[in-house]
């Protein structure tokens, strides 16, 4: 399988550069407004914690963000596979692990980057942070100091310390190594088990597979000088000396010999064919090297049929991937305020991601990868981007810690604890998640309507290269490249297919189409000629309707208004044809769909109630189910107005049709998005917080979403166009590169 994403130099620097420097920021979690906020946070107020902590010093997991709180900490001695280049060229990468542990397990992260390779010094600067955090994360530190450094910390710190190169990677590696043994019909204690690669990584690997079961006479482990046997003093170490086997084998391949299982985490190639002939029936092989494994899969299967095969890569099966580990472990550690992560805690996990690869998986993870997946040869270890993970490896860790007596404080409902880390997952990002699953099915032609903006043409680049299908930009092919060159894409110019309209060898049926739909609207057949010619929306429109793509995005150069004029020239996209515009807005883990934010000027109550009806649908399609409030500055009959009393009248206009939804109106905002302020209401039929606003006009729905994407800093996505014979997405002209991509996504998503 060839990875279909491919990621340019600029493309990665601007995404470290836009909107802000970096890859997350610091907001306050309590109101910081008023005097008395300021009183409560600080002097005077904030004494009264300090006195709290200061009798007891465990009171601290809950005055302060400790309990949930890591540090990603490193010195950029050995940076992903590219080696010494310091701390601060690693903080690119340790952000990226603290939004990876924001991003699936709701851990607060700050990365620490340490300007020292002295063992000593670091263990000193991380020991004198203690009270800062609930745990550690170490990362990218070279072997052996990354020993010394966990150990001696493990040693002196009473918070959790883990190694993820080492530890995070032994855990997957040991989830995939349950179920691959479990395929196979084999017991782990019967097993000969060879690892290359005598690192960080290799020895964890190794140690946890024998904490699992694995005897330590069938375990053998080689480096680039061969086995490392009992009375070898060769590139030895006290680390590679514990687990030197007693053996006359020297090399690799004489190791290879019979050996059940294969665990490499060394270089590219070091594992041949006739090695992979050489091994037990049913072998299991878990190349890991990255970027390039050991032994490509395609080349162990030509000699080797009945082989289990992982590889850390993702465009492989069974990646052995550490984000399926450490965000859980720590969320399971610091539930429980934790001292340590120890051995049974990461079996815990291991077993635990191994029970959850045989389970039914989802049809939304399925869908993410383009393919049925059940536990087979080809599906050992659970997906990064399955939901479940954030409710069932926690608790397995926590359960484990609590009954080795590392917790501080035991869970005692489990049950609520379950559902309390459900609540911790993000909606927002499943949906995203969702959308951009369905769009790399879809692969459809996607139209990116305004080839002269370098925003457009920078989303048409990353949808092509992302793998969700073919960008046709329209616009003069000159333009297109200088500025395809100037943005420092211009290797991408061969890549996207250009449109002109001028140049097209369709124009004359356009013409005559348009001219079919114009001609008693005071249009001549010359006035259908410019249009299709020269204006491209008007152009991208009649590809669409001719079937020459399967979508289009635009409007990031010109207002919504006049883009819809336009695409009503060649679609039925008015207000009268059922058009509408539904916006959704995306902000801190919640999701609210706003409407119409596009097509009705000044709806009656029969036409509200259609635009609920088409939310509705669009909530469905990003897989909510819907629960529609009719909103006013009045609820449920006061005060009186004249204008709330189509918020009034719509909800009797859907009872009468009897949908299928949730509705309820008119009320205020607030009535209908919280929970305390709901339940003054006990009769409404409403039976939690809204997510679908229907709004009684146009001015107003846009004037709430720009109010929410200026003042809160909310993601928007839309207006998603619905009742449209074709997959339309209207941007606005202040979108992003990634708004625009979002909406190509949206409009790929509903291609048929």
């Amino acid at each position: 399988m060839a990875d279909k994403t491919k990621i340019t130099d600029a493309e990665a620097l601007a995404y470290h550069l836009e909107p802000t420097p970096g890859k997350f920021e610091v907001v306050p979690s309590t109101p910081m407004t008023t005097q008395r906020d300021l009183s409560l946070a600080y002097s005077p107020g904030v004494a009264v914690p300090v006195q709290a902590i200061a009798d007891a010093p465990e009171t601290a997991y809950d005055y302060t963000t400790k309990g949930n709180l890591v540090a990603v900490i490193s010195n950029g001695s050995a940076i992903l596979g590219m080696g010494n280049l310091g701390g601060l060229a690693s903080k690119p990468v340790m952000e990226g692990k603290a939004v990876l542990f924001k991003r699936f397990a709701d851990v607060n992260a700050i990365d620490i980057e340490l300007d020292s390779e002295d063992a000593d010094e670091i263990i000193k600067a991380v020991r004198m942070m203690g009270p800062t955090f609930g745990g550690i994360n170490l990362e990218d530190i070279k072997a052996p100091e990354c020993f010394i450094i966990e150990q001696r910390l493990k040693e002196e710190m009473d918070i959790p310390v883990f190694h993820d190169d080492q530890h995070g990677t032994a855990v997957i590696c040991a989830a995939g190594l349950i179920n691959a043994l479990h395929l196979s019909g084999k017991k782990i204690e019967d097993c000969k088990i060879v690892l290359n690669g005598a690192g960080a990584a290799g020895i964890a690997c190794l140690e946890l597979v024998k904490a699992m079961g694995a005897k330590h006479d069938n375990c053998i482990m080689c480096d680039t000088k061969g086995v490392i046997y009992q009375g070898r003093t060769e590139g030895m170490n006290q680390w590679k000396t514990a687990h030197a086997a007693k053996t006359d084998l020297r090399t690799l391949e004489d190791a290879m010999e019979g050996a059940d299982v294969f665990l490499g985490v060394s270089a590219k190639g070091a594992v041949t064919q006739d090695m992979v002939k050489s091994m037990a029936d049913n072998p299991v092989i878990f190349a890991m090297a990255n970027p390039d494994p050991e032994i490509t899969p395609e080349e162990a299967h030509e000699v080797r049929v009945d082989a289990i095969v992982a590889t850390g890569r993702s465009d492989y099966p069974n990646q052995v991937n550490n984000v399926l580990g450490f965000p859980y472990l720590f969320r399971g550690a610091l539930d429980i305020h934790a001292r340590a992560i120890n051995d049974e805690m990461k079996i815990a996990c291991a077993e635990a991601l191994a029970e959850l690869a045989r389970e039914d998986v989802p049809d939304e993870v399925a869908m993410a990868y383009g393919r049925k997946l059940s536990f087979g040869r080809d599906y050992i270890i659970p997906t990064p981007f399955d939901p479940r993970l954030i409710y069932v490896i926690p608790p397995a860790v926590a359960k484990a810690g609590i009954s080795t007596g590392v917790a501080r404080r035991p869970i005692v409902d489990f049950d609520g604890y379950e559902e309390s880390l459900k609540a911790r997952m993000d909606p927002t990002a499943s949906i995203l998640r969702g959308i951009s699953a369905r769009a790399r099915v879809k692969q459809a032609q996607m139209i990116f309507a305004e080839g002269d903006d370098d925003r457009v043409l920078r989303a048409a680049v990353q949808y092509q290269r992302s793998g969700y299908g073919r960008a046709i930009v329209v616009g003069r092919e000159a333009d297109v490249k200088q500025r395809l060159e100037e943005a420092g894409l211009g290797d991408a110019y061969r890549e996207l297919r250009v449109m002109n309209a001028a140049k097209t060898q369709h124009l004359d049926a356009y013409r005559d189409f348009l001219y079919q739909r114009l001609q008693r609207k005071g249009f001549d057949m010359q006035d259908c000629h410019r249009l299709a010619s020269r204006d491209r929306h008007v152009f991208s429109s009649l590809m669409l309707a001719h079937g020459h793509a399967d979508g289009m995005v635009t409007g990031a150069t010109r207002k919504s208004a006049h883009i819809m004029e336009l695409i009503n020239h060649v679609f039925d996209a008015s207000a009268e044809d059922g058009a509408v515009g539904v916006t959704a807005v995306l902000h801190q883990g919640k999701i609210v769909l706003i409407t119409d934010t596009l097509v009705h000027e000044w709806p009656d109550e029969t036409d509200l109630a259609n635009i609920a009806e088409r939310a509705a649908e669009v909530a469905r399609d990003m897989g909510l189910e819907p629960c529609v409030a009719f909103v006013s500055f009045s609820t449920f009959g006061y005060p009186v107005s004249e204008r709330a009393e189509k918020m009034l009248m719509a909800p009797k206009v859907l009872d009468a049709r009897g949908v299928d939804f949730e509705y309820e109106g008119e009320m205020t905002v607030d009535v209908a998005l919280n929970h305390d302020a709901a339940q003054k209401y006990p009769f409404s039929r409403l039976t939690g917080p809204a997510n679908v606003l229907v709004v009684p006009a146009r001015h107003s729905a846009s004037i709430s979403v720009k109010l929410m994407q200026e003042m809160a800093g909310a993601t928007v996505i839309g207006p998603i166009l619905s009742g449209v014979g074709k997959p339309i997405q209207v941007c606005s002209t202040v979108s992003t590169v990634n708004d625009i991509l979002n909406m190509a996504l949206v409009a790929a998503s509903k291609t048929r």
